[in-house]
């Protein structure tokens, strides 16, 4: 995709092709990167920076949207080799950069310590002293281009979006859901919301998803993957589906196994409204594409109901 604003997508080959975005944004011969993917990520980030006229050292920021690992599991190296960059986190996630001891162990707990090895390479902290933490409306200032950080839970806690005021764009992590190509039909791009293993709360996302729509950008750039537009369309997209995850949910709490009842009615769901979107793809498709989503969303919904 041609850059728009000096905004270059990068995919991280995390899992698969166009399925997770970092981004860079480049303002007067100074970068951002903003999420950074695993430590397999590294030479795609840097090469990157190569293709568009940068050093290393020219990179002031690496801003995280939050911390789980395909976003930024691959921060302490890809800093590492970025001598003038500060890491920016949401305020709950700085800690996790400073010791990912935490971090690696809970996720181990979902994931499996063989498949973080395989998936993420072990963890690099962060020295403090370069990690900034950004509250709500703290601003980046890139070269003179401002980047805003809004809190933006509902994913998670420690999430923020960035608004790239020059740009009018949103970098919005997974706040604003999962766009994968593959679905894209002409009625546009196809969207789910994401609720995360642990850290789900329905009432916050759609709250962070009004905050952003009411800002009127021209694009949300999203983690999984890349840019939208249409983002009434989408917004009501994500709203509505929510609300179906929620009511899933809860008709499925006293079934006696809820975990596997939620996967079939989440897809269901999915599938019924891809098919309504135009897509024409198989039912093995779909599970090959949305399989490790709906699993995620499953166990994000059951926690919540725990909560």
């Amino acid at each position: 995709m041609k850059p728009t604003h000096a905004i270059h997508t990068i995919d991280t080959g995390f899992l698969r092709p166009q399925f997770d975005a970092a981004y860079l944004i480049v303002e007067n011969g100074h970068g951002a990167f903003v999420d950074c993917g695993t430590n397999h990520s590294l030479p795609r980030m840097l090469a990157a920076l190569e293709a568009a006229g940068l050093q290393p050292a020219d990179v002031d920021w690496l801003i995280l949207t939050h911390v789980h690992l395909d976003h930024a599991g691959g921060a302490g190296e890809l800093i590492a080799h970025l001598p003038n960059a500060k890491l920016v986190v949401h305020p709950r996630g700085a800690r996790h950069m400073i010791d990912p001891s935490k971090l690696w162990a809970g996720a181990s707990a979902v994931y499996g310590e063989a498949v973080m090895e395989r998936d993420y390479g072990r963890l690099r902290p962060i020295p403090a002293e370069r990690v900034v933490e950004a509250t709500d409306g703290h601003v980046v200032d890139l070269a003179g281009r401002l980047l805003h950080c809004i809190d933006t839970p509902g994913h998670a806690k420690h999430h923020l979006t960035v608004h790239d005021t020059r740009a009018n764009v949103c970098f919005t992590g997974d706040v604003f859901g999962l766009s994968y190509r593959e679905f894209d039909t002409a009625r546009g791009a196809f969207i789910l919301p994401t609720t995360s293993p642990v850290q789900f709360d329905p009432d916050a996302l759609h709250a962070s998803i009004n905050r952003l729509v009411a800002l009127k950008p021209a694009a949300m750039y999203l983690t999984h993957f890349n840019r939208v537009d249409e983002i009434e369309r989408l917004a009501g997209d994500l709203h509505e589906q929510i609300d179906a995850m929620v009511a899933l949910a809860q008709a499925a709490h006293q079934q006696p196994d809820r975990h596997a009842s939620l996967v079939a009615s989440l897809t269901r769901l999915y599938t019924d409204r891809a098919a309504a979107h135009g897509w024409q793809g198989s039912h093995a498709s779909l599970l090959e594409l949305l399989g490790g989503d709906i699993e995620l969303n499953a166990q994000g919904l059951a926690v919540w109901l725990h909560g």
